[in-house]
Formats: C-alpha cells, structure tokens, sequence
C-alpha cells in the first residue's frame, strides 16, 4: 500500500468517526418529550 493510500484511508475513518461522533451528540442533545420516573417517592413526570 502506497503512503497515499495509506493517508487517504486514514483520512476517511478519521471523519467517519467524526461524523458518527457528531450524531450521537446530536441524538442525545435533542431528546424531548416526558420523562416518567418511578421511585420511593412515587411516579414522577417532567415535561423535557
């Protein structure tokens, strides 16, 4: 494998971990909704 090869591979999984990294920031950010929490203190419901 040539040197060039070799860095375009680097490369190319350097930004698919990016771009995979970016989407799960983006996925846990973004979570809306009702979180329903049930515990000692009985069941719980907040508006996210």
């Amino acid at each position: 494998m040539t040197r060039n090869a070799l860095a375009l591979l680097v490369a190319v999984l350097f930004v698919g971990i990016a771009v995979l990294g970016y989407l799960y920031y983006e996925e846990t950010r973004a979570r809306s909704g009702i979180e329903i929490q049930i515990d000692e203190d009985g069941i719980t419901m907040e508006e996210k």
